[in-house]
């Protein structure tokens, strides 16, 4: 049975693992893996920068996502941002992302100073967009822009 928890140093190793296939998968893109565990730790270190979520089946971890915050002042509370989602090719389509997910929204839920979800996608992710979409997310409403240096 699947359960979810919230990572510890621990898990870094799995995390920076899972971080290092997602970007390839997803955005053909080969991370620095030492400035990547050093990205993690920080997370794991500092609960102020983001909580990683770790989904575990049978004390196998199997899958991980980071929350991390954002402050409304539109609403006067944080939104959650679902970052850096991974669940390992043998467990896909048996609902572990929805088990992830309705545990950040059971938590969204049950704290008055959380305001909602959000979460960025590729727009080529299609696999993705459609499995946010069938939770009831909605993405038609922004678009994001970015600038980051090399």
């Amino acid at each position: 049975m699947v359960q979810i928890r919230i990572a510890n140093e621990e898990d870094a190793s799995f995390i920076a693992d899972f971080q290092m296939k997602m970007a390839y998968e997803t955005e053909n893109l080969q991370l620095n893996h030492e400035i990547l565990n050093e990205g993690v730790s920080h997370v794991l270190r500092d609960p102020e920068k983001g909580k990683y979520f770790i989904a575990e089946d049978d004390n196998r971890v199997i899958g991980s996502l980071l929350i991390t915050f954002e402050w409304s002042d539109w609403r006067n509370k944080w939104v959650l941002w679902i970052q850096s989602v991974y669940i390992l090719s043998e467990y896909r389509k048996q609902g572990v992302y929805k088990k992830m997910y309705a545990h950040i929204k059971d938590w969204a839920n049950r704290d008055g100073q959380v305001a909602g979800i959000r979460l960025y996608v590729d727009k080529t992710n299609a696999r993705a967009i459609e499995v946010y979409t069938k939770l009831g997310m909605n993405g038609e409403h922004y678009r994001l822009f970015e600038w980051m240096k090399d």
